[in-house]
């Protein structure tokens, strides 16, 4: 699992849009502070709060010069529905092969839900030269991140 000042694990994957374009980190990084939130599956009520929340805070994101991105091992099909119910600005990456949620070491299973290896929710900021600068991975799946805590480093990115 990457932790601050590791480099970030890159990975291949599908945005979850009505083209299902390819995806790959390394296109990514350099940009500026990029923000990697592992949710573990859209529709469910948390995930929503998380997404949405990160929604609000778009333009003060952008405003720091940072790009988000939304990783869950959920088909493009359901990450494109998910974006276009909720009007999600950001792209939601389909990590289907779980090549990203293995890198990362956020692979869970919740067989009370039928869930099985699927991501672990986790907030990474990453910088322009790939490196990890902040890491939250929760100790249960049902804790959001401390969104004002992950905006001030974003900011300080």
């Amino acid at each position: 699992m990457p932790a601050t000042g590791d480099t970030a694990p890159t990975f291949t994957a599908t945005v979850g849009t009505s083209d299902h374009e390819s995806f790959d980190l390394e296109d990514h990084v350099g940009d500026g502070p990029l923000v990697l939130a592992f949710f573990p599956g859209a529709f469910t009520p948390l995930c929503t709060n998380e997404i949405l929340a990160l929604q609000e805070r778009l333009e003060e994101f952008r405003g720091a010069g940072a790009s988000v991105l939304g990783v869950s091992a959920d088909s493009p099909f359901s990450l494109g529905a998910f974006r276009e119910e909720h009007g999600v600005e950001f792209d939601l990456v389909s990590d289907m092969g779980r090549e990203a949620i293995r890198k990362y070491d956020l692979e869970i299973d919740i067989p009370e839900l039928g869930l099985y290896e699927i991501a672990n929710r986790a907030v990474f900021v990453l910088d322009r030269d790939g490196t990890v600068t902040y890491d939250w991975i929760a100790d249960d799946p049902t804790n959001e991140p401390p969104y004002d805590e992950l905006l001030n480093e974003v900011q300080a990115a």
